[in-house]
């Protein structure tokens, strides 16, 4: 990939961007989050974003050095402030942390995990098909496992009637992705983003 031709929201103070890897040391208080359950909203992390038009596969490899609870670093997909996605690896303790992902719809956020032992690196693959994605991770690169399926209501995007079978896909809408770093509570660490690489959809459409 390109790393030109991306560009920063919420740029943070610290930060490298080398040839094929990007490197960023998250401040503290900085989150991604909408109202749900814990009644607060935060949308001051650094992400690092691409654009694109297509439906595509984007795949990159986080590693990290996790201090405190909630430290995490992983993939994003950024519409606006209330519609957006998030997958990472968040400290938990010593014992474990919390493989998960974040879909944030209409200003509202959920959060659906599996408790692990932290790693020190991981894979994500994130695939797009028009308003529907699929998540994938993997700790070796090689055998990527299924993380979630989810929905963006993308702007622009069709309202489909109820009962229709295997909808034609909205027309194609911009989307921003790429990488994010952040350590909700009183934290920093390093996070290093690498191996990115941007392909047509490795995601066949349902039915195919």
């Amino acid at each position: 990939m390109k790393l030109d031709e991306g560009g920063w929201i919420n740029a943070p103070l610290d930060f490298q961007i080398y040839r094929d890897s990007i490197a960023i040391t998250t401040e503290p208080e900085t989150d991604f989050w909408q109202r749900s359950y814990y009644g607060f909203r935060n949308d001051n992390a650094p992400a690092f974003l691409f654009r694109n038009d297509d439906n595509f596969t984007f795949t990159l490899k986080a590693q990290f050095n996790y201090r405190k609870l909630f430290d995490q670093c992983g993939v994003i997909v950024y519409l606006d402030s209330e519609n957006w996605f998030k997958a990472s690896i968040e400290y938990e303790n010593e014992k474990f942390s919390r493989l998960g992902s974040v879909v944030t719809n209409n200003g509202y956020s959920d959060w659906a995990t599996t408790d692990i032992k932290t790693p020190s690196d991981i894979w994500y693959r994130l695939n797009r098909r028009g308003p529907d994605f699929l998540l994938e991770s993997s700790l070796d690169g090689v055998r990527f496992n299924q993380m979630r399926v989810f929905h963006l209501h993308l702007l622009g995007e069709t309202t489909l009637e109820m009962g229709t079978v295997n909808p034609p896909l909205p027309a194609q809408v911009s989307v921003r992705f790429g990488l994010y770093a952040c350590s909700p509570s009183d934290s920093s660490f390093k996070a290093t983003f690498s191996k990115m690489k941007l392909e047509p959809c490795k995601w066949m459409a349902h039915g195919t």
